[in-house]
């Protein structure tokens, strides 16, 4: 019957990989299950291994994994004389927002402004614009006033 020799966390090479090694003869066949169900191969989790005697090894790899990818991961071997499993827990990323969903929800709250404040910032923002206009045309009429002229009226 088939026997699990190894099994290890995952680590990071290229792309995330849980190693394995398989010992049985007949040679077992091997699937995944994630948290208890059975995994799907995709183009970012996929199996790669090769057969050495009577002994598999390769990696359970995943291509830039999330915290969606955390979970259990339980290696099945069956041949016609038996199975083995075996399970090790995977841990790639943090869920972003811990203990609320991953994308904020905004309610009609949050989107109301006090309207005191509001137009408090508004008289602000206001009064310093009208301040900068006053301060550019005072500045240019004192530069065409007091600026620099030729003593005799030559150009030079």
């Amino acid at each position: 019957p088939p026997r699990i020799l190894t099994l290890e966390e995952p680590v990071l090479h290229l792309e995330h990989c849980i190693a394995f090694a398989v010992h049985g003869n007949p040679a077992p066949t091997l699937h995944w299950l994630h948290n208890g169900q059975v995994l799907r191969e995709t183009e970012i989790i996929h199996m790669e291994f090769y057969q050495q005697g009577e002994v598999s090894e390769g990696c359970l790899l995943f291509n830039k994994p999330t915290h969606y990818n955390n979970g259990n991961y339980t290696i099945v071997a069956t041949n016609q004389l038996g199975s083995a499993n075996q399970t090790i827990k995977g841990h790639f990323l943090e869920k972003p927002f811990p203990g609320s969903p991953v994308f904020p929800v905004w309610t009609p709250k949050m989107l109301c402004l006090d309207s005191k404040a509001f137009s408090f910032q508004v008289s602000i923002a206001v009064g310093l614009a009208a301040f900068a206009c006053v301060l550019l045309v005072v500045l240019f009429i004192m530069i065409n006033k007091y600026g620099r002229r030729s003593k005799f009226g030559m150009k030079g």
